[in-house]
């Protein structure tokens, strides 16, 4: 059911390793930049817009000439250092190309779990929405082990979703949508159009990931989605190759997988 008026007020946007890099590891500039123009394009539009982002370990092992993702702990942290720098640059280079200001935020579980600090955060957030700027958020792989666990950033995009107050949050991945079996193995999967609620029948139909750079796949996202549902937020999930898609799906069109309360009782 297509929606007439805008819906959704302030909404968060995870990209995952796998849609803003290609399969070796180096990043797509021309999906990054019409990324930004998207989400500056919803700035434009008076949203609130968040963007939490993958890739930093992928893109700064790729500089140092990894042949893979690092599995050992400091070399993850080393690879996120150089990752993260080059990562805010581009990203700032491809929004200033569009007069829209923005600003890193790395966040690790300390800000999500004592009472000052959630504060501290929020308020940080809240100030820069307030001033139009577009928040970029990544957990901070350099100082702490938990945050490379953070399984993609999935389930920080959910948490920044529930520290923020968003909507909605959308998932840009590799695949499509939620399927009943995996589409990659499978040519009779069948898309999973809405989903009201995570149950174990919905969780068992979860399975694989990405790229050799990526860490993420289709359970993190349901655990994602199951924080939402706790915080009363929104989510999607919705192939990430072309990004005008956020369009669609606040549009109300019938893409990716919808989770939470029917668009149409929003």
């Amino acid at each position: 059911m297509a929606q007439t008026k805008e819906k959704y007020k302030r909404i968060v946007v995870k990209v995952g390793t796998a849609t803003i890099t290609y399969p070796n590891g180096r990043l797509n500039l021309k999906r990054i930049e019409e990324l930004a123009w998207v989400l500056t394009d919803l700035r434009n539009r008076g949203l609130d817009v968040a963007l939490v982002t993958s890739g930093a370990i992928g893109v700064g092992a790729v500089r140092m000439s990894m042949p893979q993702r690092p599995t050992v702990i400091k070399e993850k942290q080393a690879a996120a250092a150089v990752g993260q720098a080059m990562l805010m640059q581009i990203y700032h280079n491809f929004f200033d190309r569009y007069n829209q200001t923005v600003a890193q935020i790395l966040l690790t579980k300390e800000e999500m779990g004592t009472e000052e600090r959630y504060t501290n955060t929020h308020n940080t957030f809240e100030t820069l929405f307030e001033m139009g700027i577009i928040p970029i958020v990544n957990a901070n792989d350099t100082i702490s082990t938990y945050e490379i666990e953070f399984s993609d950033n999935d389930r920080l995009s959910a948490m920044v979703a529930e520290l923020v107050h968003a909507d909605l949050l959308i998932l840009l991945t590799d695949i499509d949508a939620l399927y009943d079996k995996n589409p990659k193995e499978h040519t009779d999967a069948k898309r999973i159009a809405y989903v009201e609620k995570v149950t174990l029948e919905i969780e068992q139909m979860a399975s694989g990931k990405g790229s050799a750079f990526s860490v993420g796949g289709m359970q993190t996202k349901l655990e994602a989605a199951k924080i939402c549902e706790k915080s009363g937020t929104a989510m999607a999930i919705a192939l990430g190759e072309d990004p005008t898609v956020i369009h669609r799906i606040l549009a109300g069109d019938d893409v990716g997988t919808y989770f939470g309360k029917r668009r149409d009782e929003v």
